[in-house]
C-alpha cells in the first residue's frame, strides 16, 4: 500500500518507514498477531523488523477509534534500536502526552506501508490452538490462519490469554471507572483557555475523587493558543452499581464501557454538579463541555496479574499479558518493551523447537517487570476502589 501521511508526520514517518526497511533481516518464518490496537501494531512492527512475515488480525472495522491521551516520553527505558525507533513513530517525535488516537494512526501508517504485514479488519477470532509445527487462529468466518508463533494483543478481554492461562483467563474490575474525554481548545471560552506555557499536566484536587488533565496538540499538530486540544480523566468509584446494572461489569470482570449514548441523563446531571464544585478552569470548562455533548465515555478499570506469558509457540502482550491501572501510565511503554523484546529473541530465528524456546526467553525477561508494574498500582486501587 502507499503510505498516507498528512503534515508534519510526513518526513519523519518516510525516515522512520526507510529505517524499518533498511533494519529488516531476510524472512525468518512468519507470525500470527491476534489484535491490531497499539500493542499489536507496535509488534507487528517489531517482528517484521525481525524478518518475519506478519499477519494482524482484528475483530473491529478500521475505522478510527476515539481514546484516552497516553503518555509516550520515558525513551530512556529504550534498550534496542527496535524500541527506540518504535517509541519514535507512535510518538511523532513529541516526548508528551498524546490522543490514543493519532498514536494509533501513526502506527497504523506504517503497518499498512508494510509489505512484510497483512492487516485484517472485520476478522473477529474464535478459537487458538498449536501444535508441534505451527499456530493458528481460526475465526468466526471459519477461516484459518497459521504461523510460526502467534502473538495475543487483543486486549483485556483477550482470547488468546484464555488458552496461554487457562487457571486464570480474566482481567478483574478494580472497584472504579474513568470517564475519559479530549475537547477542543475552542470549545470553551477564550478567558479559560490555557496559555502557552501553562504546564502539560494538571491533578486539580477533588473530594474523594480525582481528575488528571492534558493540554496536546492539535488533530493536525498544532500547538498554537486555540488550536490545541484539552484531554481529561476523571476517576469516579461512585458508579458501581451503575456499570452492573446496565451490565459493564458482571460480577467482578468488565464487559465493556459505558458508551456515551448509555449514559443515564441523571448521571449526567450528577457529573455537571460534581464538576463544578470539583474543578478549576480550565478543566471545569472542558468537563462539562463533553458532558453537554456527550463527548465523553466511561471506562470501567481493569487489572490483571499474569503469572504466565507463554505456552509453546503462543504468547501475549500488552493489556492482554498485563493490565495495570492507568494511574501508573505504565501501559503504553510497557507494551513497547514487550514489542521490542519479543522481536529481539525471534530474529535469532524460530524454526522447528526454536520458536518456543525464543518465547520463553522473551517471557523470562519481561514477566516479572510487568508483574511489578500492575501490582505498583495496585495498592491505590485496593482504597480507591472500595
Amino acid at each position: 500500500m502507499t503510505k498516507k501521511n498528512i503534515g508534519k508526520d510526513n518526513f519523519l514517518n518516510e525516515s522512520i518507514h526507510d529505517t524499518f526497511t533498511n533494519s529488516n533481516q531476510e524472512a525468518n518464518g512468519s507470525a500470527i498477531v491476534v489484535g491490531a490496537s497499539l500493542s499489536g501494531l507496535m509488534t507487528g512492527i517489531a517482528l517484521s523488523r525481525a524478518g518475519m512475515n506478519v499477519t494482524i488480525l482484528e475483530r473491529v472495522g478500521a475505522k478510527p477509534r476515539s481514546g484516552a491521551v497516553l503518555q509516550v516520553d520515558s525513551g530512556e527505558i529504550d534498550r534496542t534500536k527496535t524500541a527506540k525507533v518504535l517509541r519514535e513513530l507512535a510518538s511523532g517525535g513529541i516526548r508528551s502526552a498524546e490522543a490514543w488516537a493519532s498514536i494509533q494512526y501513526r502506527l497504523r501508517t506504517e503497518a499498512q506501508a508494510d509489505p512484510k504485514i497483512d492487516l485484517r479488519y472485520d476478522t473477529r477470532v474464535q478459537t487458538v490452538n498449536q501444535d508441534n509445527d505451527s499456530a493458528w487462529v481460526v475465526t468466526d468466518k471459519d477461516e484459518t490462519f497459521h504461523g510460526d508463533i502467534l502473538i495475543g494483543a487483543d486486549g483485556h478481554r483477550s482470547i488468546v490469554r484464555r488458552y496461554v492461562a487457562p487457571h486464570k483467563p480474566n482481567a478483574t474490575f478494580a472497584g472504579y471507572l474513568i470517564w475519559v474525554a479530549i475537547v477542543d481548545e475552542n470549545d470553551i471560552p477564550k478567558e479559560h483557555r490555557p496559555s502557552l506555557d501553562a504546564p502539560k499536566f494538571s491533578m486539580p484536587d477533588g473530594i474523594g475523587d480525582f481528575l488528571l488533565g492534558s493540554i496536546i496538540a492539535g488533530e493536525n499538530g498544532s500547538h498554537a493558543l486555540g488550536a490545541r486540544r484539552l484531554g481529561w480523566a476523571w476517576y469516579d468509584n461512585t458508579q458501581n452499581d451503575l456499570l452492573r446494572r446496565l451490565g459493564c461489569v458482571e460480577r467482578n470482570v468488565v464487559r465493556h464501557s459505558l458508551n456515551a449514548l448509555d449514559i443515564p441523563e441523571q448521571t449526567l446531571v450528577e457529573l455537571a454538579e460534581k464538576a463544578s464544585v470539583r474543578w478549576p478552569q480550565p478543566w471545569l470548562d472542558a468537563t462539562l463541555h463533553s458532558i453537554k455533548t456527550r463527548n465523553l465515555i466511561g471506562t470501567p478499570v481493569s487489572e490483571y496479574v499474569p503469572d504466565t506469558l507463554v505456552k509453546g509457540r503462543i504468547a501475549i502482550v500488552g493489556d492482554a499479558a498485563h493490565l495495570p491501572t492507568p494511574l501508573t501510565a505504565s501501559g503504553f511503554n510497557a507494551s513497547l518493551q514487550d514489542a521490542a523484546t519479543l522481536a529481539e529473541y525471534v530474529v535469532k530465528g524460530i524454526q522447528g523447537a526454536a520458536a518456543a524456546k525464543a518465547l520463553s526467553k522473551y517471557e523470562s525477561r519481561r514477566l516479572k517487570d510487568v508483574r511489578q508494574i500492575v501490582q505498583a498500582g495496585q495498592s491505590f486501587s485496593r482504597s480507591f476502589g472500595r
